[in-house]
């Protein structure tokens, strides 16, 4: 799609502040009991009653976890929400409110944050989540989002990363590594697009894993199927940096070991096509890439008949003893160690 040059432009130092929240916070509603108040005063207030309370939190910078250069701004923000509320319903919880803040240099315009808004506020309707505050500010560098993520549940509904035992069942919904592939696609068309600014580059054969990178989905409907299920996970994360590294986290707090089995990795056939026009191993993306924001969890083996035949889940493998190590077993049959070869944000 070739950029409109001649966009309007409204300064944001026109607005002020207090004018920006004003105008960038105007569409939020409330849908949610628990919140009791939400944006225009010193702080929110929320009531969750008997319920336990959950909050994670974001933060993406533009150069380090998003680049504006193939990242619409519109995608962006449904993206940044997407990311807080999927670690909602790793604990099986459900979202309720978000906060925002948002940092930006003098390059934007008042337009860009419209649209940055507007994706925020497609995801918040989405989820079924309240925009409850947040913060603006300034940048020297670029923008940078901050969303923290207010989710609620029953104790007794919470899962941990802890509670794996020996011999439960590791199970991942949807497919792996499409949304690392899009990167790679949206990254290559860059480089052309560098050297030949004329070029427009024909992305409808890569829809599917371009989407999973711009415009992944959090998996909400995971905790209401678990339920009808009747199964309560032993532990859960999602994917975010990487199948190896959650796996590692699972088992570093829960004291166990894990067999994965390659055989067993679901994968989209158009994620396997770019893999091989990229020449990239499959596997290796798969396990290491990221961004999928899948749930991963562990469930004991008598839930096994439960989840049999169901397409939202694929038993990829199942948790040993900690003595046992964690390995990856290949198509041939062979235990290789698995390293956590995910994201590493502080990496140099």
């Amino acid at each position: 799609m070739i950029e409109d040059k001649n966009q309007p432009r409204t300064s944001i130092s026109q607005l002020g502040e207090f004018g920006l929240i004003e105008h960038l916070t105007k569409n939020f509603g409330v849908s949610h009991t628990s919140t009791i108040k939400g944006i225009g005063d010193d702080a929110a207030v929320l009531d969750f009653k008997n319920k336990k309370t959950i909050v994670s939190t974001d933060l993406l910078i533009e150069g380090v976890h998003f680049d504006l250069s193939y990242m619409p701004l519109k995608h962006l923000g449904y993206k940044a929400v997407v990311v807080n509320v999927s670690d909602i319903f790793a604990m099986n919880a459900n979202p309720t409110q978000i906060t925002v803040s948002v940092a930006v240099s003098n390059r934007f315009p008042l337009e860009a944050l419209d649209e940055l808004f507007s994706g925020i506020n497609l995801a918040a309707k989405e989820y079924n989540v309240d925009v409850i505050g947040g913060d603006t500010t300034s940048s020297q560098k670029g923008l940078i989002i901050s969303i923290t993520a207010i989710g609620e549940a029953e104790d007794h509904e919470i899962v941990y990363r802890n509670g794996a035992k020996p011999n439960d069942l590791l199970v991942v919904t949807g497919d792996l590594g499409a949304a690392y592939m899009g990167l790679q696609v949206l990254e290559r068309e860059k480089q052309v697009f560098q050297v030949n600014p004329n070029n427009q580059p024909d992305l409808d054969p890569y829809t599917y894993i371009i989407e999973r990178q711009l415009k992944p989905e959090a998996r909400k409907d995971i905790r209401t199927l678990l339920f009808a299920l009747e199964i309560k996970p032993t532990s859960m994360i999602d994917i975010s940096d990487g199948l190896s590294s959650e796996i590692m986290h699972l088992c570093k707090q829960s004291n166990v070991g894990c067999n994965l089995f390659e055989e067993k990795l679901p994968l989209d056939p158009s994620f396997i096509n770019v893999c091989e026009e990229f020449n990239i191993d499959s596997t290796t993306v798969a396990i290491n890439g990221g961004e999928d924001y899948e749930l991963l969890f562990t469930i004991s083996m008598n839930d096994f008949d439960k989840i049999k035949g169901n397409p939202n889940f694929t038993v990829i493998g199942h948790m040993t003893e900690n003595s046992e190590g964690i390995h990856l077993i290949t198509r041939a049959n062979t235990k290789i160690e698995l390293k956590a070869r995910g994201w590493n944000a502080l990496s140099e």
